[in-house]
């Protein structure tokens, strides 16, 4: 009997403070940053829904402009913010359902504002942390909440959340918000690579320039240039008829040939013959984003995926043990975009020999393997009137362009650039350049104490004893 009394008696009490509680979270005032948005929504803050969309960090400019579009359709909106020690960590419901409880001074507050970039040259300003009241494609109320990364708490993203009192009217806004951010999308047309940020080594999108280069200002043997431009650029100009035919449009293109020969400068120029393109391009570290880099040009095609150096990645696996942990993500990447993407993955190496078979071996992959050549006379010729111009002299260049046989661009655009120097230090200014200037020049490229910079100017090695003798000068 003692114990039915105490058991009772227990639970009399647990009665008793849990109707004691009740009353007093209903005399409690709704905190005003839940009445915000239980006020705007129509509902209580237990039957509030929310529907959650994640974008990768360097989408936050695209989706802030997918979200300004939408609140223009919809009138004049004002954002307001959350003030409140951890806020970072939390889902916006959460912070909500803490503040109504009372365990946290979470506060409306001034929005919180960062800049990113739209381009290489231009910034604009994005909510980081802020709420909108507005309406659903269907017309009843809801609140959206923009929230950027958070790096130094782990958080590598930025999100969108639509709270509505129904899951259908949050889910169409929020499926309205993702057409209008792919519609308004600040990474189309532009070229791009990728980047490491300093917190938590997560990737980031930097944006470049888009080179002008003339069809003069690419020397390579005679239709060579002509041959690439067809595969690369003709392909998409006629992307349309071909798919209308049945032609698939992805291609692959590799360039080969020694360092320096002109295979980054080519890229370069087909960037600028294709404005409107997307184009990533990735060298070093970068090459570890090829997944998001395929990704990206599946999603803003007409797209151009570089990838420097390929052999770094790529080398054949019969020639090393470990092999690449790079090597079937860059297959993957290449395969998994579709044959009738207008997406073309270029691909450069100073070491074909060392390529993996299985780029080859696969329709889709590499479709034309260009070799860019060691210049010839006539190219050698046309490399130094290209970085000499109005400097060169009226003189003869034929006994120059002899002397020079093996040598690559890259070594005239620093020989044109030590004549010039050696000009100003003798005379103090140039308005032109002599036979002597560009020979004390060369003279000066061809020591033995400069074989090094040769063999990093694409200069065929060894040059010292082969091409130039013991003292390491060409004989006249």
């Amino acid at each position: 009997m003692e114990i039915d009394e105490a058991r009772s008696l227990a639970q009399a009490l647990q009665r008793l403070l849990h109707r004691a509680a009740t009353m007093i979270d209903e005399s409690r005032p709704t905190p005003e940053l839940v009445a915000r948005v239980t006020g705007h929504v129509g509902c209580e803050l237990k039957d509030l829904i929310c529907v959650t969309q994640a974008f990768n960090v360097w989408e936050h400019a695209s989706l802030q402009r997918g979200v300004d579009a939408y609140l223009a359709a919809r009138g004049k909106a004002d954002w307001f913010g959350v003030s409140g020690q951890g806020r970072e960590h939390s889902d916006t419901i959460d912070i909500l359902s803490t503040v109504a409880r009372g365990f946290e001074a979470y506060e409306i507050s001034a929005v919180d504002y960062a800049t990113t970039a739209v381009g290489p040259d231009e910034m604009i300003e994005v909510v980081n942390f802020g709420l909108v009241q507005t309406s659903a494609p269907d017309g009843s109320p809801i609140v959206i909440v923009l929230r950027g990364p958070s790096e130094r708490y782990g958080g590598t993203g930025c999100r969108v959340e639509v709270m509505a009192a129904s899951r259908a009217s949050a889910t169409a806004a929020r499926e309205e918000i993702e057409r209008l951010t792919r519609r308004h999308d600040v990474l189309r047309g532009q070229i791009l690579t990728f980047g490491v940020s300093e917190y938590m080594g997560n990737s980031l999108v930097t944006f470049l320039p888009r080179p002008s280069l003339a069809p003069e200002e690419v020397i390579l043997p005679d239709g060579v240039l002509e041959t690439i431009e067809r595969h690369v650029v003709g392909i998409g100009r006629h992307a349309e008829a071909l798919r209308a035919r049945g032609q698939h449009l992805k291609r692959g293109l590799l360039l080969h040939g020694p360092p320096g020969t002109g295979k980054t400068h080519t890229v370069r120029y087909l960037m600028g013959r294709m404005p409107g393109v997307t184009v990533v391009v990735l060298a070093g570290t970068a090459v570890g984003s090829i997944s998001d880099a395929a990704a990206l040009a599946r999603r803003l095609q007409p797209a151009i995926v570089v990838v420097e150096d390929v052999d770094l990645v790529a080398h054949d696996r019969r020639l090393s043990v470990e092999g690449s942990p790079l090597l079937f993500t860059l297959f993957d990447a290449m395969d998994g975009i579709g044959a009738d993407a207008d997406v073309t993955f270029v691909l450069t190496t100073n070491r074909a020999d060392v390529l993996e078979e299985a780029l080859a071996n696969r329709p889709g992959r590499v479709d034309l393997a260009v070799e860019v050549p060691r210049p010839d006379a006539r190219c050698r010729a046309a490399l130094l009137r290209l970085y000499g111009g109005d400097l060169l002299p009226e003189a003869d260049l034929e006994p120059l362009v002899a002397r020079t046989e093996g040598m690559t661009a890259s070594f005239f655009k620093e020989l044109l650039r030590r004549a010039v120097l050696g000009a100003l230090a003798a005379d103090g200014a140039v308005d032109r350049l002599s036979a002597e200037h560009l020979s004390d020049a060369l003279e000066e490229m061809l020591r033995g104490q400069e074989e090094l910079t040769r063999t990093l100017l694409g200069a065929p090695q060894p040059m010292s004893r082969v091409a130039y003798g013991p003292d390491g000068l060409l004989p006249e």
